[in-house]
């Protein structure tokens, strides 16, 4: 098993930035990758960014030049910068491990939101 733990959320007015950060601990040596998803008031959880183990990563097209994900020197913990933060960026932002034998981990999500 792999456990998550998430960290950096908060209240920042519109065009501020802040920092997730999340931690892997347990079986971490199974990962194949880590991300972000959001889930915003009403809507379904998505995707917000992705990073493999080797560095490669993709974005939803909707925080595209605003955030920057990154890893871990150890891989274990990964990192979400988001700039220029908007209202609708609003949202419980979770962090996500993938295993090679595809099984998935949670965290248990930070909140962002953004308000002025």
């Amino acid at each position: 098993q792999v456990q998550l733990a998430e960290s950096g959320g908060g209240l920042v007015q519109p065009g501020g930035s802040l920092r997730l950060s999340c931690t892997a601990s347990g079986r971490t040596i199974l990962t194949v990758g880590m991300g972000w998803y959001r889930q915003r008031p009403g809507k379904q959880r998505e995707l917000v960014a992705w990073i493999t183990n080797g560095g490669a990563a993709d974005y939803a097209d909707s925080v595209k030049g605003r955030f920057t994900i990154s890893r871990g020197s150890n891989l274990n913990t990964v990192y979400l910068q988001t700039n220029s933060l908007k209202p609708e960026d609003t949202a419980l932002y979770y962090c996500n491990a993938r295993l090679i034998n595809k099984d998935e981990y949670w965290g248990q999500g930070t909140q962002v939101t953004v308000s002025s």
